[in-house]
């Protein structure tokens, strides 16, 4: 019966992620709402060339885009509220403090609001240059459509980021119980945390699990011992350097499959991470995403579709901010 029960588990996400296939309208959002709106300018065309731009000289904009994507989505919804200056916002919290790439949403926007003034939201700029990063960083395989509509919130808040942003210890019940705050199932986490394919840490975040987890004074027995000695020598248990640590250890500045395929190797990074591949309730989707049974491409993009639908406001909520950095007056 417990192995019946585990085969239907395993079906029901697969049948769950296989209905995602078709990103519907959600709510206001759609599909070029920008068209005729910029006074001839294409709006995503613009976006993208500074991506572009950008990506050719630092491959890394495509983790950062994707954390900076994530990071606004879950607090407060997709409102770019993680772009507003000043004392006590979302950018001062804690796990926002190496956030990158509002320099880059900053210049899309003046060479947007040049053309068309008050019309492009700062949400819409973060989720088109995702997508178009995501591409470039795994090819057009990676391509998804990005529904627009979305306009600027008006609150940011440190200690709502600190509240709302799920930590890289978490189990996977914990996680799946965070996501699911959100609006997103078991499926939808295990495909976005496949962002991770292209993520950086610090070691500072990872030296439990190497020297002391769970106070033992033992590494974690779920890393591969070889994967910890190698992730020893990029971290000293004592050092004034808190040196970066890929997430992906396969194939770190490639956008693909090979993060699930590391979890099933052990490989994982954070703690989070490695959870997915350890539980039942997401092992299953980890390695159906690790094979290629399930297309980690076409789904990551209507994960990423889903949670760019979260909390957004629209109409005449909120604002079209002139400056991504500070609402308006």
């Amino acid at each position: 019966m417990a192995a019946t029960s585990g085969f239907a588990a395993v079906v029901f996400a697969i049948a769950s992620l296989l209905c995602l296939t078709i990103a519907p309208t959600r709510g206001a959002l759609q599909a070029g709402f920008y068209k005729g709106k910029c006074n001839g300018t294409d709006v995503e065309a613009t976006v993208k060339s500074i991506v572009a731009a950008r990506f050719a000289r630092d491959r890394s904009i495509v983790a950062a885009l994707l954390r900076l994507h994530f990071h606004d989505c879950f607090v407060r919804g997709c409102d770019a509220s993680i772009l507003i200056d000043g004392s006590g916002t979302e950018k001062t919290a804690p796990p926002n403090l190496s956030v990158r790439g509002y320099d880059l949403v900053d210049q899309a926007k003046a060479q947007l609001e040049s053309t068309c003034p008050g019309v492009v939201s700062c949400a819409d700029i973060i989720a088109i240059a995702t997508r178009d990063a995501v591409v470039l960083g795994g090819g057009t395989q990676y391509t998804y459509v990005v529904q627009t509509g979305r306009r600027d919130g008006n609150i940011s808040l440190a200690s709502d980021a600190s509240a709302n942003l799920p930590g890289a210890s978490l189990s996977a019940s914990q996680a799946i119980a965070a996501f699911r705050a959100k609006g997103l199932n078991a499926s939808d986490m295990v495909l976005l945390l496949g962002g991770h394919t292209v993520g950086i840490t610090h070691c500072s975040f990872i030296l439990n699990r190497l020297y002391n987890y769970n106070g033992t004074g033992k590494p974690d027995p779920d890393m591969d011992p070889a994967f910890v000695a190698m992730l020893k020598s990029r971290c000293p248990q004592t050092s004034a350097v808190d040196n970066s640590v890929f997430l992906d250890n396969g194939t770190p500045s490639t956008v693909d499959n090979s993060y699930y395929k590391q979890l099933l190797a052990k490989r994982g990074v954070l703690k989070v991470d490695q959870n997915l591949a350890m539980d039942a309730a997401t092992n299953g989707t980890v390695k159906s995403l690790a094979s290629g049974s399930l297309s980690f491409p076409s789904l990551f993009g209507n994960a990423m579709v889903k949670m760019g639908s979260i909390q957004v406001l629209t109409g005449t909520q909120g604002q079209i901010r002139k400056s991504c950095r500070v609402v308006n007056k």
